[in-house]
């Protein structure tokens, strides 16, 4: 026993916590201490069960709960970045295709719980490993993409992939979860029906082979062998060995009848099987049960009365279910934590935590919701209590002023203001610092190791280490509270619950209890705040054209102040903003009579540079937020928009009344386009003999305003 003791007392600890425990210093780039000397607990499918049940008692007691996840991919293409121009809509709709898309690879928890005798908060960092294995066999199998930047990112922080991939938690859905429900309740009422209503003549096969025929005439003899023994000698079987002359079989108990196991028998030898039992058998009964650890279990079971065999089938059924039950619960896996969180209905910390929150609800909860108002009204029914730091940070001046020009990173934010122990002495405000320990683990587990940037469970700690420094800003008195208040209901920070920040450059927050956003205090627009209705989104640019390009264009037709932002989505596409919404209508009948005009006009006008001989396209903002809704995952804008054109029915519009643009377009071609635009003094400009190629942009212009309104008095005339 020593010797054994001895030599466990040498093994190495595995080699990824052994890395871990030996980096000496962080990253460059990052705050506080990097994570040294914070003991945070790993959790694998190997030990997730122990480590729920402390955790459960550690939530329980928790003043507030941090949470972080670490994930496989932000965007799957640059124009899906958020952008500040973005609507509300199109911005979750981006938020949404990010979730979906890419995997959760980590998720942080760290239980944060007031010690009144020690006057801190005492911290228990939890970092759980996730892998969306394929758990249920009528699954499918999980897929997701990996942004390669975010992979090199997590590389770079020591991220362990091999414990992530082979010893990562699985997890079924509520939504994932119901339906495999519903299969086995189906599969269950199925079985039933077809266990009293089966025949004898039933999934007959015919036997053609002589394999077969021998086959099934030797098993007909072994059976009737067997059978005969057991009729004949009833108290023979428990023996557990009976000794036939064509073989031998070893007799079971199953259901407290004498049975046979079939082992060794392919899948066709055993419907050969269950034939002879039909045709020749009326007291033996094929049995398919599943062991303890998943595999199938087949027997023969000695049944002697009808009544006898519809109580066994019932019990087999019963147990089938039981069994496929059990293996849909025991598949749920990391889902438990998130279930537990929504239990205890604690106050959830995050920073800048929108797409987390939309992470765990796509995992975790089910399909994303189509609009963020639903979705934000289903994630509070979940976690009715959540706080994003980031938008703590906006609400009060002095934290204002002391993160001015500083990144709103969460760990530029625990460098300030959670300096470690060594640098108080430099903190930059004079407000005590909140005490914070951390409990780790008396007994030196090798799954507590220290903490690092960028693990979900050292970041959920730094999250709950930020969210009690801004607490003090708010003047909350952590040592006035007793263990039975509720923070989230505090009045100096209730008003700052369930406000989240869509995204960094969203210059709004999303009310989580109505479903509303609202302007975000103190933020600093880089565009002109967005008017809708006035953008037109212009696609398939062959040739790099600058913003700046595009606005002089428009502005030498338009005017000079008839743009007021121009802004790049990608390399092939840019949003357009014009001064007035009448301009948006204006441009896309322009561009179309200028696209289908064999003139000099086509060729020589301002717009060519951007227009690029009619392979651009063009459309309002709402075409944009088709184009971003669809499930196409192209690289370039321009494709994307492309294969959304030749996936749907309809082809994205442009906007345009096609009998306008006709009209202009034959006048044009007939040479009397100028002799149609009526001049200030009621008087026509031009004739019909002027040149075509001496016809503006301008003149086009005036011509599809005066038919405009032409047409617009038809119609109330009629």
């Amino acid at each position: 026993m020593q010797g054994r003791l001895r030599r466990l007392l040498r093994a190495p600890p595995p080699r990824s916590l052994l890395s871990r425990a030996l980096s000496s210093s962080p990253p460059p780039g990052g705050g506080g201490d990097g994570g040294r000397g914070v003991a945070v607990k790993q959790v694998t499918r190997g030990n997730l069960a122990e480590a729920l049940e402390e955790l459960r008692g550690r939530v329980r007691e928790a003043t507030f709960v941090g949470l972080d996840l670490e994930m496989s991919g932000v965007t799957s293409a640059p124009w899906r970045d958020t952008f500040e121009l973005d609507r509300a809509d199109v911005r979750y709709l981006k938020l949404r295709d990010s979730a979906e898309r890419f995997a959760a690879l980590q998720l942080g928890v760290c239980p944060f719980r007031w010690d009144p005798a020690k006057s801190a908060f005492v911290a228990h960092p939890h970092n759980f490993f996730i892998f969306p294995r394929k758990e249920l066999s009528d699954c499918s199998s999980h897929e997701f993409l990996c942004q390669t930047t975010s992979i090199d990112f997590l590389a770079k922080y020591q991220f362990d992939f091999n414990t992530c991939f082979r010893e990562g938690i699985s997890y079924l859905s509520r939504a994932q979860e119901e339906e495999a429900l519903q299969k086995i309740n189906l599969l269950h009422q199925d079985g039933t029906s077809a266990s009293s209503t089966t025949s004898e003549g039933d999934g007959d096969m015919p036997l053609k082979r002589a394999a077969d025929i021998l086959f099934t005439e030797r098993m007909k003899n072994n059976f009737k062998e067997w059978r005969d023994v057991i009729i004949s000698k009833p108290d023979s079987h428990l023996s557990k060995n009976i000794k036939c002359t064509a073989g031998q079989f070893q007799t079971v108990f199953f259901k407290m009848r004498p049975a046979i196991m079939l082992n060794g028998f392919s899948s066709h030898q055993l419907q050969l099987i269950q034939q002879v039992l039909r045709k020749n058998f009326r007291d033996l009964v094929y049995v398919c049960t599943f062991g303890e650890d998943e595999t199938s279990e087949k027997r023969v079971v000695y049944s002697d009365t009808d009544e006898d065999k519809i109580l066994l089938m019932k019990d087999v059924q019963e147990d089938l279910l039981k069994n496929r039950e059990a293996r849909v619960k025991s598949a749920i896996g990391i889902r438990h934590v998130i279930d537990l969180l929504s239990s205890e209905r604690k106050l959830i910390v995050g920073h800048s935590c929108f797409l987390d929150i939309a992470q765990v609800y796509s995992k975790f909860v089910g399909p994303l919701p189509s609009s963020i108002k639903e979705f934000a009204l289903s994630i509070h029914k979940i976690f009715p209590h959540i706080a994003d730091t980031r938008h703590l940070m906006t609400v009060n001046q002095a934290v204002q002023k002391l993160m001015k020009q500083k990144s709103k990173s969460l760990s530029s934010a625990f460098s300030l203001l959670c300096p470690s122990s060594h640098s108080y002495a430099e903190k930059p405000s004079s407000l005590s610092p909140v005490r914070i320990e951390v409990g780790g683990d008396k007994t030196m587990s090798s799954c507590f190791i220290s903490g690092a940037k960028h693990e979900a469970g050292y970041d959920a700690y730094m999250t709950g280490c930020v969210f009690a420094q801004l607490c003090t800003y708010l003047d909350i008195k952590f040592e006035q509270l007793s263990p039975q208040d509720n923070l989230a209901t505090n009045n100096k920070l209730q008003k700052h619950i369930n406000l989240l920040s869509p995204s960094w450059n969203s210059a709004t927050v999303l009310d989580l209890s109505s479903g509303m956003e609202r302007p975000e205090p103190g933020y600093m627009r880089r565009y002109p705040a967005a008017v809708y209705d006035n953008i037109v989104l212009i696609w398939g640019f062959m040739s790099k054209v600058r913003p700046k390009e595009i606005k002089d264009c428009i502005r030498k037709v338009f005017g000079t102040g008839s743009v007021t932002s121009v802004f790049s989505i990608d390399s092939t596409a840019a949003l357009v903003q014009f001064k007035k919404s009448e301009s948006v209508n204006d441009f896309l009948d322009l561009k179309a009579v200028l696209e289908r005009t064999d003139s000099a006009i086509s060729i020589l006008h301002p717009l060519s540079t951007i227009l690029e001989g009619g392979q651009t396209r063009a459309a309002k903002y709402d075409t944009y937020r088709d184009i971003c809704s669809s499930s196409e995952s192209k690289y370039l804008f321009a494709d994307q928009a492309e294969a959304v054109c030749a996936t749907s029915k309809n082809q994205v519009p442009e906007n345009v009344d096609d009998n306008l643009i006709s009209d202009v377009q034959q006048s044009i071609l007939d040479g009397t386009l100028l002799t149609s635009v009526n001049k200030g003094d009621g008087t026509k400009s031009g004739s019909k003999n002027e040149d075509a190629d001496d016809i503006t942009c301008q003149h086009i212009l005036d011509v599809l305003h005066n038919n405009r309104a032409l047409f617009g008095n038809r119609m109330r005339s009629q």
